[in-house]
């Protein structure tokens, strides 16, 4: 197999973060819709992938799309699909499903049915009638959207926000690949300060840090498809040698963290540490009111408390007005806050020069961004 087609998952409003990334790493051969990317790669793609994507939710294997709208179209052709090129003797293949305006609706049907037609598949291929399934996960999903089924194998495991640095986690937090493609989206540039008064468990400046410094987000990871056979070792071993020879270790950063909760971030510093950026990010307990710089530029990513729990609404909404009283104050800074409360534009006086949809979770938030006023 030299050309494998594959898709990265994404969040909603992220897709154009993740197609971004996969031509960074020189996969150009795509195609961006709702929730995924689709690209071409080789078996080294998975490895490279895996290790790289910070915004992405997962890679998977597409095995085939068909249209299905009888449970027997959708048995032949799942049988008719090259398994045997993916799946050894002793696999490990659950599958799980999904179905959105489809005939075909009753996903746990819709699962009995390709597990047979699978098995149907590799009792052909491995002349044999019964498989243990002991070896290597391939976990495998029947998507069905308006009649159209995709079947994939995921390649990544837990999903890719799972870095391996936040052991442990504080309230509401931010996931990991959410939080890079704030970043992201920011064009903060490496050589400016940026800060995060509102840092919690740290996730926003560890992210910033990791891609400053050209650190693989997957690099203190394992994946399923490390298992795999058919992914020979030495592909991901030069993959994972690639990612470290390409970090910027001398590189120097600007980075600040800030907090009134000295619990989280104890937790913030661990986590740096795990992630090996601890040096480059100063956290530090401090109420936002006092929040300034002696900088003359700088950038401000946040996630600051929203309010969607009952009572705390009001907490929010004052904090979104003393936000417009401090940043008055740093008019040379660029400022980014993701929130799911309508009416922030309002509260903060001033309409954002741009704003995302995005969703933290399952919240649907808005990204607001504010240029400084030099631009």
């Amino acid at each position: 197999m030299t050309k494998i087609e594959l898709i990265a998952t994404a969040a909603f409003g992220l897709e154009a973060v993740v197609a971004k990334e996969l031509k960074e790493l020189g996969y150009t051969d795509q195609m961006v819709e709702n929730g995924r990317v689709t690209f071409y790669g080789d078996e080294a793609a998975i490895c490279r992938t895996n290790l790289w994507l910070r915004s992405a939710d997962r890679v998977l294997v597409k095995v085939g799309e068909f249209e299905a709208t009888t449970f027997a179209e959708l048995f032949e052709q799942t049988k008719a699909l090259p398994w045997q090129e993916w799946l050894p003797v002793n696999a490990e293949f659950p599958v799980s499903g999904k179905s959105v305006k489809s005939k075909l609706f009753s996903v746990s049907d819709c699962q009995a049915i390709v597990k047979k037609a699978i098995v149907e598949k590799l009792k052909q291929t491995y002349k044999q009638t019964w498989f243990e399934e002991t070896g290597p996960l391939y976990k495998i999903e029947v998507g069905l959207l308006k009649d159209r089924a995709t079947l994939t194998i995921d390649t990544s495991g837990a999903g890719l926000h799972k870095r391996g640095y936040r052991e442990l986690t504080a309230r509401a937090p931010l996931r990991e690949t959410l939080a890079a493609a704030l970043v992201r989206l920011s064009k903060w540039p490496a050589d400016h300060v940026l800060a995060d008064p509102f840092c919690g468990s740290g996730t926003i400046p560890i992210e910033a840090a990791m891609l400053a410094l050209n650190i693989a987000p997957g690099l203190k990871r394992s994946f399923s498809a490390e298992k795999w056979p058919n992914i020979p070792r030495r592909l991901w071993q030069q993959a994972r040698t690639e990612a470290k020879d390409a970090i910027m270790r001398q590189r120097a950063l600007r980075i600040l963290g800030t907090d009134i909760d000295n619990k989280v971030l104890s937790l913030a510093r661990h986590h740096a540490r795990l992630a090996g950026v601890e040096s480059q990010i100063h956290f530090q307990r401090l109420p936002f009111a006092d929040f300034r710089s002696r900088f003359e530029q700088g950038f401000v990513i946040c996630n600051p408390p929203y309010g969607e729990r009952l009572g705390e609404k009001r907490e929010a909404e004052a904090l979104y007005r003393q936000m417009q009283e401090v940043f008055a104050k740093m008019p040379t800074w660029s400022v980014f806050v993701i929130t799911s409360h309508k009416g922030f534009e309002k509260l903060y006086g001033r309409p954002a020069d741009k704003k995302r949809k995005l969703y933290n979770g399952r919240i649907e938030c808005h990204y607001y961004q504010y240029w400084n006023r030099d631009n």
